[in-house]
Order: C-alpha cells, then structure tokens, then sequence
C-alpha cells in the first residue's frame, strides 16, 4: 500500500516541489481546494479529499478535513491492534504524513481598513486540528508546518525511506508551537479588539511571539540570547530589516535601544537621547539634529563613550559627521539622508537603524508604543499599563513662596520627561531643554541628587531638578541649593513634604508638586 499525505496549505510556497517530490517517492497525495487545484495545475496526481471522505467540502469550504475518515487515518495508533482493526472495519487509510500551514489571521489582522468580521474569516479551524492530530500521533505520522523543511524532509526520505524519531518529535513540537502561536495571535486581537485590554486583566492571557533573530549571546557571553516580537505587531515598527549597517544587534543593544527609543519619542521638538547601559545619560531638544545631539552629549560626554543615540527626526551630513566623533554602538532614527550615510560608512562597525516613530498619536499621551509592559519575576509575569503620562497633562501645583519662571517650568517639564525614563531614584538636572546631569538607579534618593550634581559641576547653577518621587528628607533640597540650582519638581505626598517646601523657601528656590508618581524599576 501507498504511503498516504494529506497536503492542505495556505502558503504555496516551495509545495509544489515538495508534492512531486513525494509523489516520485511512490506517496499517494490527498488534497483540499485550492492547494489539490495549485498541485494539478503543477503536474501532481492528487486525491481530492473529498473522494476519500464521501463527502462534499461544504459552507464554502469551512468544512473540508473535519471527517473520521481523514482524523481516523490521523488519530490512529498503529501498534494498538483495536485501532487498526477499526480502521480495517471502516475503509480507513491510514495516513502517514499531514503537510499543513494555516490561514494568514495574522497578514490579515495586519493590514489597514480590514473589518473584524473579514479578520474572523481568517481564523483556520481544519488547519489547527490536522497539525494537532497529527502530532499528537507523531511516532506513525509525520507532520510539517513549516515550508523551510521540505528539502530536508525529502533529503531524509530519499536517504533512509523513513523519517527518524527524533526527527518526528522536532517536527510535532514545532506543530505544537506553531498552532499554539497562531491561537495567541487570535488571543491577543481579541483582547484588544473586544474587551478593554490591559485595563481589564483576563484570568487567562495567551501572547504570541515570533523569532525575528538569534544573538550571538545575551547581556554576557555566557547567556544564550534571541529576540522576538509580537506576532500581532504594536505600534512600534518592527526591527526586521531596519539596520542599514554595521555589526549585528546584541542584547544590550536592543536593551539600549528600547530606552532611547521610548525616551526621543516623547519630545515634539527636534531631540536627541543618548543611553548607556539602559539609562538615558544625555537628552537634549534643538534646533537641527546636530545641535540637540552636540547638546546632549555635553550632558555626559564620559558615559556617552559606546552609547546608543536615537534621534526622533532624520539625520543629515553635519550631524552625522559630529556622530563619527565619538565611539557609539548604535544611531537610530527615522530616516538618513545619503550623506549621512556616506560619511557614517567608514565606521563598519557602527550599527545604523532607520525606525520611524511609533505609528499612532492617542489620547493621553504623545504616542502610546504598547498599551502595556511585561516584566519576568519569581517565576511568574507582572503585567501593567505603561506610564504613558506626559508631565504637560499633570496638574502641577506651586508650593513655594517664589513661582517658577515660565522659562524654569519649560524646564521643568522637560526634565520631568527625562525622569520617566530614568532608574530610580530618579533624579535629572536640566537647562535650556537639556540635560546636564542625572542620577538614577540608587537606594536613596540623596545619592541620586549628589551623583546629579556632580555630573553637572558648575552647570547646575540655574539648572532645574526633576525627582520621579517625593522627597522623604529635606536633604536632597539642602544638595540643590549648594549646587545653586533655582527650581525643583516632585510628585509630593510624604508626611514630612512641609520639610522640604520650607528648605525650598529658605533658598529661594522655586518648588511645584506634580502629584504623579514616576517609578521606573
């Protein structure tokens, strides 16, 4: 008797080959719809499967394989002698071999202006239970879902007649993983399209995620490392095919590069953010992309060293030939101009990355990358909306006897902006829409200023303090004013805020309570 494969695809790619392939190897081909007309138009000797099952495909074809004669020949366990005797009983043939890939939900879900009943039309039911029978049944059936194996399979079959064990279990867990993925794609449009996700936390989540590469190692070379994205994409664009040159991206740089990224985005004016080790240590609005970039580099040229900057508008010649000055890892930004490009070239090493801004401006904030952010700890996931609020929709409050100049509140506000996106305890000084020290990433908050400070030297004079938190001591206020620093924002709600609104007072230095707290751990 025949070997017998079922081939239902909706990506055609590479079947054809892969049909005749088999069919030279003496195996019988069964066939739905389209994929039994694309393989009959190649050449291929097909079995519709509808003369297998002695029924027609029904209700436009959403009905086609959901019968005992194809999950029978699946399902069956041929050392079970019940099992083969039934199949015997019923004019089953067994089938040895499932080739199946599912219907594009995810292209579909992808693509602009489709509606969500369109996008429901898209969900494969046939596809899902094939793949799972068939590899549920792995030792006596074979079962491939990607068309990147055909030419190894074939290989194997040509080889040895038979596909190994080991290659059996692989090919099912890939099934496994391939369906599973395809359910949390569904999963996840869903929660958004259909219920207010992630405000309202489900008991159950399913995320799907795809490989887009492998790192050579993670944040040390001892660490295995690969990077994936989600399957229903963000607002964030992809990396795929983003980096124009340079060595390939490593762990720390895509870290990085979530940090500069997210930090650039929030600014209207022309910005630049410079990261170190995850944490923004230059941050600058200007004029050109040259002058915000000189700007935030002259907040830290000694942690700018190996940094990666992100610009949120398109980097052109002076600006790129400021960038060739200085060792960097990474330069991101929406777009080159050719003279960028031409005169970065010469660093081969140094990775260029065009990514426009996240995709869609909504209420709340200037752009909202994801609505919420994972985190892995004890074992388990946290899960929270991302803090997306800008400093200009909080309501700041003025506690000092002197208000704020309207140019120290523009700084204020900036650095405020800054702060978000600092480790805490989180503490920028800015002046003139730039950073000129921060320090963040401590167990108390007076380090931070102090680190700040000295960071600054003497350009904390007339500079603006941003805190992410409260002051719980009037301490950190008693460090600003040594360092003559004029004006000061915090979130307030200590027991002890009277402490540092009097130090403010007794210095002369302007204070306003933001009530919103910015924690970044």
């Amino acid at each position: 008797m025949k070997k017998r494969a079922i081939i239902s695809v909706s990506n055609k790619e590479g079947i054809l080959e892969f049909a005749k392939g088999l069919c030279e190897l003496g195996w019988e081909i069964v066939s739905t719809g389209g994929t039994a007309r694309h393989l009959k138009e190649g050449g291929v000797d097909v079995v519709e499967v509808s003369q297998v099952t002695g029924f027609p495909e029904i209700l436009g074809g959403r009905v086609k394989t959901l019968h005992p004669k194809v999950h029978g020949g699946i399902l069956a366990r041929r050392d079970v002698s019940a099992d083969m005797e039934e199949l015997s009983a019923h004019g089953i043939c067994p089938v040895d071999m499932v080739i199946c890939n599912l219907y594009p939900f995810v292209e579909t879900a992808l693509k602009p202006g489709v509606s969500t009943s369109a996008i429901m039309e898209e969900i494969d039911i046939g596809g899902p239970t094939l793949l799972r029978a068939s590899a549920k049944n792995w030792p006596w059936v074979i079962v491939v879902c990607n068309p990147k194996r055909y030419r190894e399979i074939l290989d194997i079959l040509k080889q040895r007649g038979d596909i190994d064990r080991e290659t059996r279990k692989i090919l099912a867990g890939e099934a496994f993983s391939h369906t599973a993925a395809y359910d949390a794609a569904i999963a996840s449009f869903l929660g958004v399209a259909w219920r207010n996700w992630p405000l309202d936390f489900p008991d159950e989540i399913s995320l799907g995620y795809r490989k887009v590469f492998s790192l050579r190692y993670g944040e040390n070379p001892h660490q295995a490392a690969a990077y994936y994205e989600p399957v229903i994409s963000t607002n964030i664009p992809s990396l795929e095919g983003r980096q124009l040159q340079g060595k390939e991206l490593s762990f720390n740089n895509i870290n990085d590069l979530d940090s500069a990224y997210r930090t650039v985005w929030e600014f209207e004016a022309p910005a630049c953010v410079i990261v170190k080790h995850a944490a923004p240590c230059g941050v600058a609005l200007g004029s050109s992309t040259r002058e915000a970039f000189d700007r935030a580099f002259e907040g830290d040229p000694v942690s700018a060293f190996g940094g990666v900057v992100a610009f949120n508008r398109e980097v052109d010649e002076p600006c790129a030939r400021a960038l060739k000055r200085v060792f960097l890892e990474v330069v991101v930004a929406p777009s080159f101009t050719e003279d960028a490009i031409s005169t970065l070239s010469s660093k081969k090493d140094l990775r260029l990355l065009m990514i426009p801004g996240p995709s869609g401006p909504v209420p709340g904030s200037l752009f909202n990358p994801e609505p919420y952010e994972l985190k892995m700890a004890m074992g388990g996931l946290l899960i929270q909306g991302r803090d997306t609020l800008l400093p200009s929709q909080e309501e700041w409050r003025v506690v000092s006897k002197r208000p704020p100049t309207e140019k120290e509140m523009q700084d204020l506000r900036f650095a405020m902006t800054v702060c978000k996106h600092v480790k805490s305890n989180a503490i920028v000084l800015a002046k003139d829409g730039a950073t000129v020290g921060i320090g963040g990433g401590q167990p108390n908050r007076v380090d931070s200023v102090r680190i700040a400070i000295s960071r600054a030297k003497e350009r904390a004079e007339g500079a603006c303090l941003a805190s992410d938190a409260f002051f719980p001591f009037p301490d950190s206020v008693e460090e600003a004013a040594k360092a003559k620093i004029s004006a000061i924002a915090h979130p307030g709600g200590s027991k002890r805020d009277q402490e540092s609104i009097d130090k403010a007072n007794e210095y002369g230095i302007a204070m306003v309570i933001t009530g919103k707290r910015h924690f970044l751990h």
